[in-house]
């Protein structure tokens, strides 16, 4: 039943507003760095509650924001929920054809975008009739050309700085968020106020991702992508200050950010924190405040975790689901390994690490047996718990595909240890089976970004007459570098490590490797650009082969 004792997000702005009235939140915005309090934050909140209330949003309806990371942005986080509505964030980086059908999907009421991002919204809403129904509210003070929005600034003015919360049933949509779509079309994924409160509970858990009044939070990771990995909602409940690195922030802009708010707490991909060293190297960088980085979203390379730990800074690896809100696993060390070796620590370290307080998960193989925990035997891993999702929106076709009695299945072939640190060997779409036996481009990939002159590598497997696929490596130089040398010793420093059937088969130099709207690699595209297989027809010795490796 509906009551003040329902897990909702409502206790966690409360909290913030009487408890750290004084707490910062700093933005750079699209009109330069604002700061305010929480206590001035919650009265822009609630102007904005009564501002929707009289557009006429009511309980279920969705409010959709196409917007950066900013303050505005924030206050839609709690202000939009917390009445009873549902808060979609897009994806501005989608294609045009992927936004109209998640904005017609979802049958959004009304769309909040950043000044910078309406000439993009407004391509994809130009003779679209999923927006015939759809307004639009810019964020700042003044008006866009190419789309008929209202400020946001006149939109909430006037308003009431006092506002009514509603009880709301904990089971009541609270947010959305759709996956890429990488495979097909988007699919929807509803967070209810009790999956974002037992995700934030799961995450302010010292095995999670843990925060408190004296932590200075700033999310890298967008706030369009599963909420910014949930951290506006912690660091609110925390009493946290926040720091919102504003529009496409570039690597100076986040090293600005964390000597001059004294971040000690950020979050992003590992793209981010690759252009974050490279400025290093020519930047004289102050870290001193920085405790912890989170990476996820695609594997931590073992040479950015020992850089990171050269200057004093946790590197904790991370991993999780849209469909999971989005924490499963955090890379800490469990107490037996505090007096291990450093090489035996960072083994663990580099794995996605343990799960989060609260969720379950078993790993199951081919035949639908669970493995055994011995860190060799390898299947799909499945979870389940309070923050995991049990279906789609409207995706009955993926539902039966993707959940079975209650288990989301995650689509990720892992190992686990007998410690429990699961290891993610790959996704199942992109491990590469050669010659019948599988191997792990994720495992490659960590091993060519280990080299000091490469800045990115990924790896797929390009179709092969003889063994169905085999593995070609994708490589990113670091300026200056001699690609023919960097190949052989790339190529010797693999031999060392793998069997010579694991070894890839081309090395091919690139400038970018392409990424998807959420700034992972896009493996996609590549295996479509050399589906013909002309890298490695014909380039595979005897020798090589599954068979005949000792």
């Amino acid at each position: 039943m509906p009551g003040g004792s329902d897990m909702t997000l409502r206790p966690f702005l409360w909290r913030a507003e009487k408890l750290y009235p004084d707490q910062e939140i700093v933005s750079r915005n699209h009109d330069g760095m604002e700061r305010y309090t929480y206590s001035e934050y919650a009265d822009r909140t609630a102007q904005l509650a009564n501002a929707l209330d009289e557009y006429g949003i009511e309980d279920g309806d969705r409010v959709a924001t196409f917007c950066w990371n900013h303050s505005r942005h924030f206050e839609t986080y709690f202000a939009v929920p917390t009445i009873g509505a549902q808060l979609h964030t897009i994806n501005p980086l989608l294609p045009d054809e992927h936004i109209q059908y998640i904005v017609g999907n979802a049958e959004d009421e009304i769309v909040f975008v950043d000044p910078s991002l309406a000439p993009k919204l407004a391509g994809a809403a130009e003779d679209a009739v999923e927006f015939d129904d759809v307004d639009f509210v810019v964020m700042g003070s003044e008006e866009v050309e190419g789309l008929d929005a209202t400020p946001y600034e006149e939109f909430i003015a006037g308003h009431d700085t006092d506002y009514d919360w509603p009880d709301l049933d904990e089971e009541a949509p609270a947010g959305m968020c759709y996956t890429s779509g990488t495979t097909g079309r988007p699919k929807g994924v509803e967070y209810t106020h009790k999956m974002l409160w037992a995700h934030t509970m799961e995450s302010l858990t010292p095995q999670g991702i843990a925060m408190a009044d004296d932590d200075v939070v700033m999310p890298v990771v967008p706030m369009f992508h599963v909420n910014a990995w949930g951290m506006p909602f912690t660091a609110t409940a925390a009493g946290a200050k926040h720091v919102y690195p504003g529009p496409s922030p570039d690597p100076e802009d986040i090293a600005n950010l964390l000597e001059n708010e004294g971040v000690t707490i950020t979050a992003g991909v590992p793209t981010v924190w690759l252009g974050l060293m490279d400025y290093c190297k020519d930047h004289d960088v102050d870290l001193s405040e920085l405790d912890t980085v989170i990476v996820g979203g695609s594997a931590a390379p073992e040479s950015m975790i020992r850089w990171f730990d050269e200057r004093d800074v946790e590197l904790l690896h991370a991993w999780g689901m849209s469909e999971m809100s989005p924490l499963g696993t955090v890379s800490h060390l469990k107490a037996d390994l505090e007096d291990e070796d450093y090489d035996t620590q960072i083994e663990h370290r580099k794995k996605q690490g343990l799960i989060v307080p609260g969720l379950e998960f078993k790993v199951v193989d081919d035949d639908g047996e669970e493995i055994e925990w011995d860190g060799e035997a390898f299947g799909e891993l499945y979870v389940r718990g309070p923050s995991v999702t049990t279906e789609y929106f409207q995706r009955p076709d993926a539902n039966e595909q993707d959940f079975e009695d209650g288990w989301l299945k995650t689509g990720d072939i892992v190992s686990v240890d007998p410690s429990g640190y699961i290891k993610i060997v790959d996704r199942a779409k992109d491990v590469i089976k050669s010659g019948g036996e599988w191997i792990s481009s994720v495992e490659l990939e960590n091993a060519i970004m280990a080299h000091d002159d490469v800045n990115e590598a990924t790896v797929i497997g390009v179709p092969h007459e003889k063994w169905q696929e085999r593995p070609v490596a994708f490589v990113v130089p670091a300026a200056g570098v001699d690609e023919d040398a960097v190949s052989e010793e790339v190529m010797a420093m693999l031999a060392d490590e793998y069997p010579k059937w694991w070894l890839p088969d081309d090395i091919v130099f690139i400038e970018e490797v392409p990424k998807t709207a959420t700034g992972k690699f896009s493996k996609k595209d590549l295996r479509e650009q050399y589906s013909d297989g002309s890298l490695v027809e014909g380039q595979v010795p005897e020798d090589a082969a599954p068979e005949s490796d000792d």
